[in-house]
């Protein structure tokens, strides 16, 4: 070996050991997170689209804070009016990705209302988080939750309108199945329609809708503003639900493996910080309360990101099942179950003809191995399964095992 070859093999052992006591450092980052060479994300810099929503608290901080930067990457929230643009902007390749209505990448993938493209879960954004709010005119006339409610509507038939966020959409699919576990038809008896979620108190306040299912803070805005309540949270319907994810197209994905990946990595270590503890919550709700994100007051997120809830009825609770970003990495997984659940929603109101093949869909959209190598890289545990049994607000469990029989087993629906 020459003294040039030998310079070189030491220059590269001591840039080795450089390495290896800054990974020792930062257990979470490996030798691919320092995004290089082969390992480097192929597009630098991504377009994710975000609704003004508290949820989309992930994705503003992987920004934010720079989890970006420590994958090679520079992720651009990019603020959007309404979830048709949201979906259309996916579709067409203005987005890379979005923080998006699970219910909206299915209905995509199998064109359920609008253009139909093949489209990839990567990971879940969140659980829990939502609500119905009622106008406080319902509690003037004796209606203050679901049972009371229903007695309302029988007296009154199609009188009323309530209003959600997107047709295949979650908040479409919690106020559906709450107005059903207290036998009320949402397609029968009562109106619904289309609002998109910075629009829901405005509305209501000049009396377009007589109640609307949204993602906070709108739920708390209404109440601070004094023309709502919370009948429910959605925690109240399904205890840890799935709710926004990162959606892209599957092209995306064939395209941009290692951007995708790295997009992944990022977000969930923001959703891992924002977790953490009450000051980088406050910190995130401070941060996102901003013009250029969710644009309200910094106090109406911060309350029920903390789990504390009033109803604008008299009641408060510390609520242990608040909005969570991370849950040691159970928010992230892109359960197949999960998503089978809302093709069972869709095909329960209708929108879906005849059914589809539901893990077959489920397991095409959900990037649940790409997600396990993300997971790997930041040093996130896993489930075993990729589905997961749970008990709805009507006694109905959930497991995914017999998804057509589930679907048509309901006594309301279409």
């Amino acid at each position: 070996m020459d003294k040039k070859d030998d310079l070189l093999t030491r220059r590269g052992f001591v840039k080795a050991a450089a390495s290896a006591s800054l990974l020792s450092m930062f257990p979470g980052l490996n030798a691919s997170a320092w995004a290089q060479g082969s390992d480097a994300p192929e597009k630098p810099e991504v377009r994710i689209g975000f609704i003004p929503l508290t949820d989309c608290a992930s994705v503003v901080m992987a920004a934010a804070k720079g989890f970006d930067k420590k994958y090679g990457l520079k992720i651009v929230p990019t603020k959007e009016a309404s979830w048709a643009s949201v979906r259309d902007k996916l579709v067409n390749g203005e987005l890379d990705a979005a923080h998006v209505l699970y219910g909206l990448i299915y209905g995509v993938q199998l064109g359920i209302g609008g253009p139909k493209k093949d489209m990839s879960v990567l990971m879940g954004l969140n659980h829990n988080g939502q609500a119905i709010t009622l106008a406080n005119k319902l509690k003037d006339a004796g209606a203050t939750d679901g049972a009371s409610l229903k007695k309302l509507i029988t007296a009154k038939p199609g009188e009323y309108t309530f209003a959600q966020t997107f047709p295949t959409g979650t908040h479409a699919m919690w106020l559906y199945y709450w107005l059903a576990a207290h036998d009320i038809n949402p397609f029968k008896d009562v109106k619904t329609i289309v609002v998109p979620p910075p629009q829901m108190v405005a509305n209501m306040r000049v009396g377009n809708m007589d109640g609307f299912c949204v993602g906070e803070p709108w739920n708390n805005r209404a109440i601070i503003d004094k023309i709502g309540f919370t009948a429910a949270t959605t925690q109240d319907i399904w205890t840890d639900h799935p709710e926004k994810v990162l959606g892209t197209t599957a092209e995306f994905v064939a395209k941009y493996p290692k951007t995708a990946l790295a997009m992944m990595c990022a977000i969930i270590e923001a959703g891992r910080w924002i977790d953490a503890s009450l000051a980088n919550r406050r910190e995130t709700a401070e941060t996102i309360a901003q013009k250029a994100y969710v644009n309200t007051d910094t106090d109406v997120i911060l309350e029920r990101m903390l789990g504390r809830y009033s109803n604008g009825l008299g009641k408060s609770w510390d609520d242990k099942n608040h909005l969570k970003f991370f849950n040691d990495g159970q928010v992230n997984f892109p359960y197949v179950s999960d998503g089978m659940w809302f093709l069972t929603q869709h095909r329960r109101w209708g929108l879906l003809k005849d059914d589809p093949d539901y893990l077959a869909v489920a397991k095409k959209v959900n990037q649940v191995d790409l997600y396990r190598q993300a997971a790997a890289r930041v040093g996130v545990s896993v489930p075993k399964s990729d589905m997961r049994s749970s008990k709805m607000i009507d006694g109905v469990v959930w497991d995914g095992k017999d998804p057509k029989k589930y679907a048509a087993g309901f006594k309301v629906k279409v």
